[in-house]
């Protein structure tokens, strides 16, 4: 039975049977052999040169990440300390205006309600230069 299915040799053979075949690029194309016909050893050196372009300007992809990544965290770096010196300096002042309106308001509860007419006054002094100012411009 073997032999009845036994195809001649001619059909064996894959370039008699599909001609001459491109070089196993991972390319094809439907639309007609290019005129250049692989000859072996040139034919690997110009593979092994497309890889090395290849190669090259990957390369110079990954190093244009990488700097751009170190930018990115010399600059997150920088923020972070930069806010930290914010953090700090608004406690500070949130303590001395703590300290600040604490003395106020003992200053008020000794005094009664004379510190506020001190009070009104600067503001209608304060009003009436303003006013001045605006019309002599």
């Amino acid at each position: 039975m073997s032999q009845r299915f036994r195809a001649p040799n001619t059909l064996r053979d894959r370039s008699a049977l599909l001609g001459v075949t491109p070089p196993p690029s991972g390319r094809s194309s439907p639309y007609g052999q290019s005129s250049y016909e692989p000859s072996g050893h040139r034919y690997a050196d110009d593979l092994e040169n497309q890889n090395d372009e290849a190669l090259e300007g990957l390369s110079a992809k990954v190093k244009l990440l990488k700097d751009i990544t170190i930018g990115i965290g010399n600059e997150v770096r920088e923020s972070t300390v930069q806010l930290s010196q914010m953090n700090d300096a608004f406690s500070e002042t949130g303590g001395i205006l703590a300290g600040t309106f604490r003395r106020m308001n003992n200053m008020a509860e000794r005094q009664g309600c004379r510190w506020l007419w001190y009070i009104v006054f600067l503001i209608l002094v304060f009003w009436f230069f303003i006013i001045v100012w605006w019309i002599r411009r």
